[in-house]
């Protein structure tokens, strides 16, 4: 009895770990979270906080080579978590317990590891070629988590997998857009906007070595093509409201991520999609943490994303 109890609050532990990791180092998925049923609601914070800990590999690595290690450690971490191997990590217990009891796909964990390797062996001179290349990178990294989350909750349909589509991919766009000042202050010159877009409104610039980077001064043709692509997000977010009307109920709270993403996309039009202002990092998103409930709340209770 005393190892059963050990186990399960072993166990507990780790799902209390994935929690606060989500709280801490993505609150704004962690408020739409909450209004999931207590069924899905542990799964949903153990497969954020797996992306929490995927997503900070590299940002919090003294070492580029250090951030790819950790990912690696994820890559096989996964292998050994379906050949029913003990990892003592929080997040990958809590994992390991989500992926038997509900039979998570481990095709989407992989991708979302392996989108996240291939991004981090990017040279820092390799600029993305279209804006399709991050979509892929959002569809793999983010879109693969609501997939998971419908998974786990045993919703089977194809709409909600279709909106959970062009919802990770209109979040993944918004956040790579929002975190351009940061990529640019820690390595001086990579950058999430593709060369079509940045060759188009003047932001193609030669390096030293003679190789392409991207202007990222703050000014209008950066707001420009900050426009394009958050256009981009934005229809993404239309075709998925699109797709509510034939989305199951059930599934509906698990779609709610669109939300920050459409709080996010306005924060960006109000301060005329200059990725630089401040009053972009104030808040949730840019908005009073209250707000945010509040629209979230309006959401949740009218069952709409």
């Amino acid at each position: 009895m005393n190892g059963v109890s050990t186990s399960n609050n072993s166990i507990r532990s780790a799902f209390s770990y994935c929690v606060q990791q989500v709280r801490k180092y993505d609150y704004h998925h962690y408020l739409c979270l909450l209004h999931l049923s207590p069924s899905m609601r542990k799964a949903a914070f153990a497969l954020r906080s797996f992306n929490v800990e995927i997503a900070r590999a590299m940002d919090v690595a003294s070492d580029p080579k250090i951030g790819l290690m950790r990912l690696l450690w994820w890559q096989e971490a996964i292998d050994k978590i379906y050949a029913n191997k003990l990892i003592e990590h929080p997040t990958a217990r809590a994992l390991s317990s989500v992926i038997a009891e509900h039979r998570i796909s481990k095709s989407w964990l992989k991708r979302s590891v392996e989108a996240r390797i291939n991004d981090a062996n990017r040279d820092e001179t390799t600029i993305p070629g279209k804006i399709e290349d991050l979509e892929k990178y959002s569809e793999d990294t983010l879109s693969t988590i609501l997939y998971m989350t419908l998974q786990a909750g045993g919703i089977h349909s194809t709409a909600a997998d279709h909106a959970a589509s062009h919802i990770g991919k209109a979040s993944g766009l918004l956040l790579l857009l929002k975190s351009l000042p940061y990529h640019l202050n820690r390595t001086g010159r990579i950058s999430y906007i593709p060369l079509e877009v940045a060759s188009k409104h003047g932001l193609l610039a030669s390096g030293g070595d003679g190789m392409p980077e991207i202007k990222m001064e703050s000014g209008e043709d950066l707001s420009d093509a900050v426009f394009e692509m958050a256009s981009v997000a934005n229809a993404h977010l239309e075709k998925a409201r699109g797709l509510a009307h034939t989305v199951p109920a059930e599934a509906v709270h698990v779609l709610l991520p669109a939300v920050p993403a459409q709080v996010l996309l306005d924060s960006l039009r109000r301060r005329q999609f200059n990725v630089f202002d401040s009053r972009l990092a104030r808040g949730v998103l840019g908005v009073s943490p209250l707000w945010f409930q509040l629209k979230l709340q309006w959401h949740a209770l009218r069952n709409k994303y």
